[in-house]
């Protein structure tokens, strides 16, 4: 499932590349953004196609470490989000042989998003790259994205959002959310901003089962801050799946089936501890 070195030397050559051998992040964000994608004389940059792999034989919810789940905290702590918002939650799910699994669920920055069809005003919207962002300074808070949303992942700013206090005053950034706008709606954001500048999201690099990956399915590349795969091989071998595929929503977010047995996990172990935000206790 991972890269052969000759493959990662092909690969790295062809793009122009040098990395060292324990320096696996390097090759994100090396192609143009979809706000600045540009042509060159017959050369047109590429622009990549984000995505991320989740591996549910990795994922314990951290019941394992005894701590909450760290994609959470990574999250929270990164974006400095509002208490209540956890843009990446994990879910307990109930297997059909008994016992249960565990699953975190970003925005799957679907390539046919329900909500981006029903914003009247144009606030959220799909970029080339597919990921979903919303745009605070354009939503009125109706809040149809959120009704139209079949995975529950988008939050609203009822009242002023609990942050820390120095966000208050930051300029406004579309990718990062920040400052938090009372009666907006905020999500999942891919991380993207770090993705063009070569780090991995918050959730991948905060997880300690090193169990999420995030990739370019141009490149056919992912990596969890610790290993490279090719893309497609890794979710053919594993028989990755979407969640709610059904629904035609063709989300970004793969999972490879699992309930944590690859770090000790047995099915029927629970105990999920709470996020917290040190700006305003714990949910």
């Amino acid at each position: 499932m991972e890269l052969t070195r000759r493959e990662l030397l092909k690969w790295l050559g062809a793009t122009g590349i040098a990395v060292t051998a324990a320096s696996y992040i390097p090759w994100l964000g090396k192609s143009a953004s979809a706000e600045q994608a540009t042509t060159s004389g017959t050369q047109t940059t590429r622009l990549r196609r984000w995505s991320m792999v989740i591996d549910l034989k990795r994922c314990d919810g951290c019941i394992g470490l005894k701590t909450s789940p760290q994609c959470t905290q990574a999250c929270i702590m990164g974006h400095q989000a509002p208490v209540g918002m956890k843009w990446i939650e994990v879910f307990e799910f109930k297997r059909e042989l008994g016992g249960s699994y565990f699953m975190p669920v970003p925005c799957q920055h679907c390539e046919n998003a329900p909500c981006t069809n029903v914003c009247p005003v144009g606030a959220t919207f799909s970029t080339p790259e597919g990921v979903v962002l919303v745009d605070q300074t354009r939503c009125i808070g109706c809040r149809l994205c959120m009704a139209a949303c079949p995975y529950q992942r988008r939050f609203f700013n009822w009242g002023d959002p609990q942050v820390p206090p120095e966000t208050r005053s930051a300029k406004y950034d579309l990718h990062r959310q920040v400052p938090a706008i009372k009666g907006t709606v905020m999500k999942c954001s891919f991380c993207v901003d770090m993705a063009r500048n070569g780090s991995v999201p918050f959730c991948v690099a905060g997880c300690p089962r090193s169990a999420l990956w995030f990739g370019d399915l141009e490149e056919d590349i992912a990596t969890n801050s610790r290993d490279i795969v090719k893309l497609s091989r890794f979710m053919a071998e594993n028989e990755a799946f979407r969640f709610k595929e059904e629904l035609g929503t063709h989300p970004r977010v793969y999972y490879l089936p699992g309930h944590g047995q690859n770090v000790g996990r047995n099915p029927y172990q629970t105990g999920l501890l709470p996020a917290s935000w040190p700006w305003g206790g714990k949910k």
